[in-house]
C-alpha cells in the first residue's frame, strides 16, 4: 500500500524558486509511483507584505533589498529561467518585471483549498506571475487565473471585494513563521521533515524515499 504523506508546501506566489521546487517535487512524487500517497497543502508566506499596490521594479527591488547591482540581478535571473527550464516552465521575468503584493492572492488559495483546487490555483498564479508577466494583486488578473483553475468567478470576486479569508492567511503566516521558516520554499513532511529551497527532483526524490522507509 503507498505510504500516506502529508506535505506542507510554504511558499510565496512571488518566489521564482518556489516555483522551481514545486516542479521538482512533483516530478519527483511522479517517479515514485504509488509507493507514496501525498496531500500537499500551500501554506502562505509574504517576501514582501509591505509592497505598495503599484509594485516595484524588480532590479530596483533587489538592489535596496540585498544590495545586488543590475548585473548580479540578471546573472541571478539567467540562473533561475535555466532551472524552471529544467523543470518544463517558462520564467520570462526580465530588467522591467514588477515585484507585487501577493496578499489577496493567498486569500484566494485558501478558498481555492477549501473548494479542493488548490494545486490548480497555484499553478495559474504562478502561469499569470512568471510567464505572463501579469500583476498578481490586479482583481482582475487574479480572476482570470481563478476561471483558468476551474473556480468559481463570481465567488472569487466576491471574496476579493471583502476581507474574507484574511485572518485565516495571517493566522498561518504566524504559525509558520513560530515554526522557525524564514525563507522560502519551505516543504515540512508529516510535520517532522524539513526540506529548503528550490531543490531539483533527484533530491525530492531521494529524501521522500528515506522518509517512507523510515516508516
Amino acid at each position: 500500500m503507498p505510504r500516506p504523506i502529508r506535505i506542507d508546501f510554504v511558499s510565496d506566489v512571488s518566489c521564482p524558486w518556489c516555483v522551481i521546487g514545486l516542479r521538482g517535487l512533483e516530478t519527483a512524487l511522479d517517479r515514485m509511483g504509488d509507493a507514496v500517497e501525498a496531500d500537499i497543502h500551500f501554506q502562505p508566506f509574504e517576501l514582501n507584505p509591505a509592497m505598495v499596490p503599484e509594485g516595484e521594479n524588480i532590479v530596483e527591488h533587489i538592489g535596496r533589498k540585498y544590495g545586488a547591482t543590475p548585473e548580479q540581478s540578471a546573472a541571478t535571473r539567467a540562473t533561475i529561467r535555466e532551472r524552471a527550464a529544467s523543470v518544463g516552465f517558462t520564467m520570462a521575468m526580465g530588467d522591467t518585471s514588477r515585484i507585487y503584493n501577493s496578499f489577496d492572492a493567498h486569500r484566494l488559495l485558501h478558498w481555492a483549498g477549501i473548494e479542493g483546487r488548490q494545486a490548480d490555483l497555484k499553478h495559474a498564479l504562478f502561469d499569470s506571475y512568471f510567464t505572463r508577466g501579469e500583476n498578481i494583486a490586479d482583481h482582475d488578473v487574479l480572476v482570470a487565473a481563478v476561471t483558468r483553475a476551474g473556480l468559481d468567478e463570481d465567488e472569487a470576486r466576491a471574496i476579493l471585494s471583502s476581507d474574507r479569508y484574511a485572518a485565516e492567511v495571517r493566522e498561518a503566516e504566524r504559525l509558520w513563521q513560530g515554526r522557525g521558516i524564514q525563507s522560502v520554499p519551505a516543504i515540512v513532511i508529516d510535520n517532522r521533515y524539513l526540506i529548503s529551497g528550490g531543490q531539483p527532483p533527484e533530491a525530492f526524490e531521494q529524501a521522500l524515499r528515506q522518509i517512507a522507509a523510515e516508516a
